[in-house]
């Protein structure tokens, strides 16, 4: 049987000097996360910004919940103002309707698989909070993202012992993965575990909620759909998917 794999919308709003749909909002799946998501019995499938009781039939229907990257989360969404006027708004829109998806996939134990923004959107779910920009707020920091190289940009992952990534790889020091942002995790919600952190400052990189299976519900800061035309050497990608899809 396939599995029903629903993705989380991103959005792109009217721009009317935009020829092609210029006055209506988009809901959108970027091409390489669809690619990545369908496979080994997946279907993907993107979650349309529809009316909560239409939404609730459409989630009812869904194996398990993907929250893909993109725009930053609104700091006002985690009970902050901006720290710069102007400067890293984010998309509040986007996060209500997400986070009503969130909502039903946790009170339905469905399985959830965070990416980027998806993981940081899923801290902020269980209570935690986010760096606005990691390099004006943790100066001390590495660089985790560069505009030019984007998805070739990489950088080392630690695991925790004896944790759910450190049995899937087997190596503490769990190799590399792309890093493609600027928003990080400040403080980590009670309820998440620590899954794996960068080793050069400390920020968070993969969590899994407490309230589950081991896995069931957990995020990674990397794009691991990005994996396949990687320069340098990275962790393998399915095998944290496919673990998700176990859980579907």
């Amino acid at each position: 049987m396939v599995k029903k794999i629903g993705v989380a919308s991103a959005f792109m709003y009217p721009e009317p000097e935009r020829l092609v749909f210029g006055k209506k909002t988009l809901c959108y799946l970027e091409k390489d996360m669809g690619r990545y998501l369908s496979q080994a019995g997946a279907m993907a499938i993107l979650i349309p910004d529809l009316k909560d009781k239409e939404l609730n039939e459409f989630m009812a229907e869904l194996d398990g919940f993907v929250f893909q990257g993109g725009t930053d989360i609104a700091p006002e969404t985690y009970g902050e103002e901006p720290i710069k006027d102007g400067k890293w708004k984010g998309d509040p829109i986007r996060d209500a309707h997400e986070l009503k998806i969130m909502e039903y996939a946790i009170e339905h134990d469905k399985p959830v698989f965070g990416i980027c923004r998806g993981f940081q959107l899923m801290n902020v779910h269980f209570g935690g909070t986010l760096y606005q920009d990691i390099n004006t707020q943790l100066p001390d920091s590495i660089i985790h993202r560069d505009a030019e190289l984007y998805d070739q940009h990489t950088h080392q992952i630690e695991l925790n012992d004896g944790q759910l990534l450190h049995t899937l790889y087997g190596d503490r020091l769990g190799g590399n993965v792309n890093s493609v942002h600027h928003q990080g995790i400040k403080d980590i919600a009670t309820d998440l575990e620590v899954l794996a952190t960068c080793p050069e400052d400390g920020l968070v990189e993969a969590f899994s909620w407490k309230g589950t299976e081991k896995g069931k519900v957990m995020g990674v800061q990397w794009h691991p759909e990005f994996f396949y035309n990687s320069k340098k050497p990275l962790i393998d990608a399915n095998s944290i998917y496919h673990q998700f899809l176990d859980f579907c």
